[in-house]
């Protein structure tokens, strides 16, 4: 339990768990195709002090990411139609440029085999939708952090 820790590792995990700090003024990508989705989200991510930049297909990402060098993180819907979001971060992660931009995995049918397939493709972390937002602020807070 975290109670059971001295003071200050209880501190510095309640900074890191509690705090907007990794986030305030940090650029994440939004990658969506339902335009609800991308609305939650970025007001979500707008109350952290983030800039939120989106796209709702993958070529669109694709572009933003290569047009915009402050970009310190993405969120990837997986189910797109045209370019879904497996072949779009593995076109991403091909750019020896962008090998280390967090990628997170949001997808709706979270099947058996999934978790690995997103990570296969080159997703850095997955989440399932519904998206639960604390585990989501937190997933983030832990990819910014490094």
């Amino acid at each position: 339990m975290v109670t059971d820790l001295p003071p200050d590792k209880q501190a510095m995990l309640q900074r890191l768990h509690g705090s907007n700090e990794a986030l305030r003024g940090r650029k994440v990508l939004v990658v969506d195709d339902d335009v609800r989705n991308i609305f939650a989200l970025t007001t979500l991510l707008e109350n952290q002090d983030m800039e939120v930049v989106t796209a709702t297909n993958g070529r669109g990402a694709i572009r933003l990411i290569e047009e915009t060098p402050d970009l310190s993180l993405v969120l990837m819907d997986i189910m797109m139609p045209e370019m879904d979001g497996y072949e779009t971060m593995r076109e991403i992660r091909s750019a020896p440029d962008f090998r280390n931009l967090p990628i997170l995995a949001l997808t709706a049918k979270a099947m058996k085999g999934d978790r690995e397939k997103c990570l296969d493709a080159g997703a850095s972390d997955y989440i399932s939708k519904p998206v639960n937002t604390d585990q989501l602020l937190s997933l983030m807070r832990v990819w910014l952090f490094r």
